[in-house]
């Protein structure tokens, strides 16, 4: 019988934490997108993501409280196949949603959801359990290597034709961490990741709007107008935060010049707001929930627990990094929002699920 801890408090606390600054960074970025889009209402824009908030909430104490971990190693598979085929649904007309030439959304009412979110959680869910089944064959081409291909493989074909190359990038990173964290051989990995990187340098090559991302990356000159118009907008709002910042509420870069300034670009106008002291205490945020998280994985009691927390605990990381990274302009654009603080349902949803999962494992964890 499994020994019951109280669960990681601490690490709750840094969740409500991101709770609370993502509430009111949004709050103020929010201000700036109702001065371009008419008919756009604040109290609608913060009440859904209020509701959002909650739904996760509600998650999170389920997952935390209600559902222990290791029951999702018994579903694992259904879930997978669950988050393909809902990922799946933005293709259908009248159910997926477009916006700005990529299909990644399924509208529900007044409400949209990207079911992306919840295909990353179920793969993390399924590599964990598979893996951790696995165990020495792990290391085998044959047994261990190719099927973790074909898994990533089924999921980055329909994030390929939904054009989200951020979500394919961060299941891609995250499930190749899992994968030799779970005993897999680097020259495995290595010669996955020369197939990644031809399969990435080809859809690059043959979509223009990839290779102008690439180009602006390498020349943030490049198309100020067009192409690097909007990594140009980031980086003039997070130079002008300078040290200290310019204070809560006071981003001009919001208004007007600064595009998706409450989701994609949302870093950029904390990063005005708050300077780069308080961009430097919210990566040292993050950083701390690495460390409480990777604290929570390694004193799991099972081989799944500790694949099953470290896969969550590198995901929201890797794509928070790789948000900031690419406001910052020392990576390419990608589309993804920032964990915890964008505005986005499923995004906030999902991550509170998987905060939930963390706190559950962490209730059995060794002493």
């Amino acid at each position: 019988m499994r020994k019951y801890h109280n669960m990681d408090n601490v690490f709750l606390g840094t969740v409500f934490g991101f709770l609370f600054i993502g509430f009111f960074i949004l709050a103020s970025a929010s201000m700036g997108l109702l001065a371009r889009t008419a008919g756009a209402d604040f109290s609608t824009i913060i009440f859904q993501q209020i509701i959002y908030g909650l739904i996760g909430c509600v998650g999170l104490y389920f997952f935390a409280f209600k559902i222990d971990y290791k029951i999702l190693r018994r579903f694992a598979f259904p879930l997978l196949i669950f988050g393909l085929v809902i990922t799946s649904l933005v293709f259908l007309p009248k159910v997926g949603f477009s916006h700005g030439g990529a299909s990644r959304w399924i509208s529900v009412g007044p409400f949209f959801f990207q079911p992306s979110e919840f295909l990353k959680l179920g793969i993390i869910v399924y590599l964990a359990a598979w893996i951790s089944s696995k165990k020495r064959n792990i290391a085998d081409f044959k047994a261990g290597f190719l099927p973790f291909a074909g898994i990533l493989a089924a999921a980055g074909f329909l994030l390929v034709l939904q054009r989200d190359m951020g979500t394919l990038g961060v299941v891609v990173i995250s499930g190749v961490a899992l994968f030799f964290l779970g005993g897999g051989k680097i020259r495995h990995l290595l010669v996955g990741l020369a197939i990644v990187g031809l399969v990435f340098a080809s859809l690059v090559y043959f979509e223009p709007y990839r290779m102008k991302r690439i180009t602006v990356f390498l020349d943030p000159s490049y198309d100020p107008q067009g192409a690097g118009y909007q990594l140009r907008q980031s980086l003039i709002a997070i130079g002008a935060g300078g040290i200290s910042g310019k204070g809560f509420g006071m981003s001009a870069q919001k208004f007007t010049y600064l595009p998706e300034p409450v989701s994609d670009s949302i870093f950029a106008v904390f990063a005005e707001e708050f300077g780069f002291v308080g961009s430097l205490s919210l990566l040292g945020l993050f950083l701390f929930f690495l460390y409480k998280g990777f604290s929570i994985s390694i004193r799991a009691p099972d081989d799944f627990g500790r694949l099953l927390g470290a896969g969550i605990v590198i995901m929201i990381i890797v794509q928070s990094l790789i948000n900031v990274a690419a406001m910052s302009g020392i990576f390419p654009l990608t589309g993804i929002p920032l964990v915890f603080v964008s505005k986005g349902g499923s995004s906030l949803i999902a991550a509170l699920v998987e905060a939930g999962i963390l706190l559950n494992i962490s209730k059995y964890r060794k002493t």
